[in-house]
């Protein structure tokens, strides 16, 4: 789907002039400081669609008559045009705050075709200089940005700096996903936050498999929330399983459409005498190659039998590549150098670059 920047003119591109807040001269005419540049890059690097969302009051009337209007906002597109910035569309409102028309911000009467389904709206933003702009944003569904001296109500992002606005957009704060997995088999809720800090609440009602899944969040730096109720009067088959295509499909979604990410992650890890080796490639593919013996019928309460079910089923729904690879002698040792790990690949495949924002596959999708 595509995503769009709703963007205000005045006070957000151009110096709002503070006296009858119509730019009609020349000498009323400047660019918000550093707006050009990164609009530019913001443009050139990012994937959304450019769209002037702007209210002009009393435009064609006497108080503010056309020919004092056009000749600046075709200069400020020229100037933006130069800087390679291209408008998808142009939206413009001319009535009077009195009439109360749907066409004026925060009204959406101008801005149906965005509404009819082919647009992320979620994951699009409105740039503006006022609350009307952040209640737009609001009223279409999307996210706001307000530029300005004070922190806005309702908004993303609260700004007077159009770097900071650069960098906002380009590593948005979090990504996220919650997954709820309900069968007659098990009740299962996953909440994670790739950019987390290693937070963990965890409760599968298998002691040995809670004390592993911490382990992924501890070191892979996520903040990761598992509740499962399983039929574990049957035994631990279906709680093990389903909770790695739980986890898994969580990390398909926060990961999105993988722009920017490393992609790719590999640990040599060890524990006492044990080594254990785990890489992954977040490749849009599922694929698990295992290599790994047991001894022990059971490590706590978890079947051995289960250890490369559960990473199968990660690599499932994912849709990932892994590869594990372990040698030792103690058991315990050797499942959790793998979760270890396994946690510190992950750590090193999402992590995002901020000079490249590109999808990293020649392919250009993932």
């Amino acid at each position: 789907m595509k995503k769009a920047l709703f963007i205000d003119r005045d006070g957000t591109i151009l110096v709002e002039p503070k006296t009858d807040f119509q730019v009609d001269s020349f000498e009323k005419f400047a660019f918000i400081p550093k707006s050009i540049s990164n609009m530019a890059r913001i443009f050139k690097e990012l994937d959304y669609e450019f769209v002037m969302v702007t209210n002009q009051d009393g435009l064609g009337t006497d108080s503010y008559p056309e020919d004092t209007f056009w000749p600046y906002q075709n200069k400020m597109l020229e100037v933006l045009e130069s800087e390679g910035i291209k408008f998808d569309d142009i939206l413009i409102d001319r009535s009077f705050e009195h009439e109360g028309l749907a066409t004026r911000k925060p009204g959406v009467g101008m801005m149906k075709r965005y509404l009819a389904g082919e647009y992320d709206l979620a994951n699009s933003y409105v740039i503006g200089d006022r609350q009307t702009d952040v209640k737009l944003a609001q009223n279409l569904g999307a996210k706001a940005i307000f530029i300005g001296d004070t922190k806005a109500e309702g908004a993303a992002l609260s700004t007077n700096d159009w770097d900071e606005i650069y960098r906002f957009l380009k590593s948005p704060s979090t990504r996220s996903a919650t997954v709820r997995r309900s069968t007659s088999e098990t009740d299962i809720l996953v909440e994670l936050n790739l950019d987390g800090t290693g937070k963990m609440d965890i409760k599968t009602g298998l002691g040995f498999f809670d004390h592993m899944l911490e382990q992924v969040a501890k070191h892979g730096k996520l903040d990761l929330k598992i509740q499962v109720k399983g039929d574990l009067h049957i035994d631990e088959h279906h709680t093990i399983e389903d909770t790695g295509l739980a986890l898994g499909e969580a990390f398909l979604q926060a990961l999105g459409d993988k722009r920017g990410i490393s992609r790719y992650g590999f640990f040599l890890l060890p524990m006492d005498e044990t080594l254990a080796q785990v890489a992954i490639d977040f490749s849009g593919r599922p694929w698990a190659v295992w290599e790994g013996e047991f001894k022990r019928e059971k490590v706590g309460d978890m079947p051995t039998e289960m250890f490369f079910h559960f990473f199968k089923s990660f690599s499932d729904t994912s849709k990932s590549n892994l590869n594990v690879k372990v040698e030792g002698q103690n058991e315990h040792h050797k499942i959790e150098a793998i979760f270890k790990a396994f946690a510190r690949a992950i750590r090193m495949a999402v992590e995002r670059d901020l000079q490249d924002t590109s999808i990293p596959s020649t392919k250009g999708v993932l």
